[in-house]
């Protein structure tokens, strides 16, 4: 018996010999990965796409070389559009109207009148081509950028790339007055030597001289994969990215998508809609208790009367936002056919929503902050390219998807961010309703003045606020 005992409980030590272990590391891999998925970052699919026309051809891979691109003109391009110019017709604005019913048609024909006697669309294209130009094929359609690098880099200094994308009516061109300041900064006053960029400022498919896609569904996320693949075609592993308006949807879904290619993101308009009681009472309670709900002195003064200022002026300035994302093409044919059309829908924006009190003025405070030679630069790229309608589409295939714009927001941003809020931007959200959504905030800047088309606007205020954030992530 002893000895059948014994053998017995050599054989139960035996199981439990496999046993424990295997049960304590099964308890214990499932510990682990428990823990990794807690800390396992969720991001964006990137996916594939093809946007050239037809059907994507079955063999055969893309061309990928980067070829130079120029700018240019013809007699006959100018000669067309000072005709159009000359045969515009005007309704008149009711008296007193100021910009309270969009353009005002008085202020209109003085522009026009510039625009057709002394604005010099040549000298312009000069403006244009004087940073270096590049056009490459992804997915199946060409894909223009501008690739700015600076001139003399100190002995050891690391140049840190820099994508710029813009947003809608803008372009390009918003970013060349910014350029210098980030490339060449202490030739430009700004002592922030230690920090000094390329800059890689594409045009979105659709606008300016970046070729339209040909297919249904181009959105945010199409863009941010293709711009991932340019930055990886020029060599670029990590960069740094920064975007407003449509910029800063696509700039945020590229750090979604590939965080570790993104050292940084850098935003002067970030998106947040959500509801719920947590806001609701974060907006009820910030205006009489603010410091409870985490709310400063400044986000008071810049979110309350909250009626007025997050849904009353929100309605009167995005009328244009309704249309684009239903029924792009039928506005877009008038604006496509008329320059004097295109110039007031386009030009209009670049007065409410460079200062709100722009409404109040005859001339709607556009040569307050702008020349009329780089307003209508900007107004040209779209006439020129006829990128009116593909550029407004870019609303209808990301809000058709997403109405609110926030089903992004559920994935989380985690890179280093920066932001920089403008005290005349068309909305205005708070650090601690930023963080719901950007969960690593390196550095949040109230900025003393400016709104909407921030680098275009004030090129020195962001330029110093973007060194200031690379300087804060490269200590980190």
């Amino acid at each position: 018996n002893t000895i059948l005992y014994l053998s017995r409980s050599f054989e139960y030590s035996q199981k439990n010999a496999v046993l424990v272990p295997a049960a304590a590391l099964g308890v214990g891999g499932m510990l682990v990965y428990w823990l990794r998925s807690r800390h396992k970052t969720k991001t964006i699919e990137m996916g594939d796409g093809w946007w050239g026309a037809g059907e994507r051809p079955l063999k055969g891979k893309e061309d990928e070389s980067i070829h130079p691109f120029k700018i240019e003109t013809s007699d006959q391009e100018i000669e067309d559009l000072h005709r159009r110019l000359e045969q515009a017709r005007y309704a008149p604005p009711l008296e007193g109207a100021a910009f309270h019913y969009g353009f005002n048609s008085s202020y209109l024909q003085k522009v026009v009148a510039y625009w057709r006697n002394q604005f010099d669309w040549r000298k312009q294209v000069e403006v244009l081509n004087k940073y270096p130009h590049f056009q490459t094929t992804i997915e199946g359609i060409d894909i223009h950028f501008i690739h700015v690098k600076p001139s003399y880099v100190p002995h050891g200094q690391a140049v840190q790339p820099l994508l710029m994308v813009h947003g809608w009516p803008g372009s390009f061109y918003e970013f060349y007055k910014i350029i210098p300041l980030l490339t060449e900064p202490a030739g430009h006053g700004l002592n922030e030597g230690d920090v000094v960029f390329e800059v890689i400022c594409p045009s979105i498919p659709g606008y300016g001289f970046s070729e339209a896609p040909h297919q249904k569904g181009f959105d945010s996320i199409a863009t941010a994969r293709i711009f991932h693949k340019l930055m990886n075609r020029l060599g670029f592993k990590e960069y740094y990215l920064q975007g407003g308006d449509w910029g800063s949807q696509i700039t945020t879904v590229m750090a979604q998508m590939l965080p570790q290619s993104v050292k940084g993101l850098h935003l002067n308009l970030i998106f947040i809609n959500r509801q719920g009681l947590r806001r609701m009472i974060s907006v009820m309670l910030g205006a009489y208790v603010p410091w409870l709900v985490g709310l400063t002195r400044e986000d008071v003064q810049r979110t309350y009367p909250f009626i007025q200022k997050n849904v009353y002026e929100l309605l009167r300035e995005s009328g244009y936002l309704h249309i684009q994302a239903t029924k792009p093409d039928t506005a877009g044919c008038g604006l496509n056919d008329s320059p004097v059309g295109l110039a007031a829908y386009i030009l209009e924006k670049f007065s409410t929503w460079t200062d709100k009190s722009f409404l109040h003025k005859d001339d709607g405070g556009l040569e307050s902050k702008y020349c009329l030679d780089d307003l209508l630069t900007n107004v040209m790229i779209y006439w020129v390219t006829s990128s009116i309608v593909s550029s407004m589409r870019f609303y209808k295939e990301n809000i058709s998807k997403d109405p609110s714009l926030t089903a992004i927001a559920r994935v989380g941003v985690h890179v280093p961010t920066g932001i920089a809020a403008f005290p005349q931007e068309i909305v205005h959200i708070p650090r601690v309703w930023a963080k719901e959504v950007f969960k690593n905030i390196v550095t949040y800047s109230y900025m003393p003045r400016g709104g909407h088309f921030a680098a275009f606007e004030e090129p020195k205020l962001l330029a110093q606020d973007i060194m200031h954030f690379v300087r804060k992530v490269e200590q980190l």
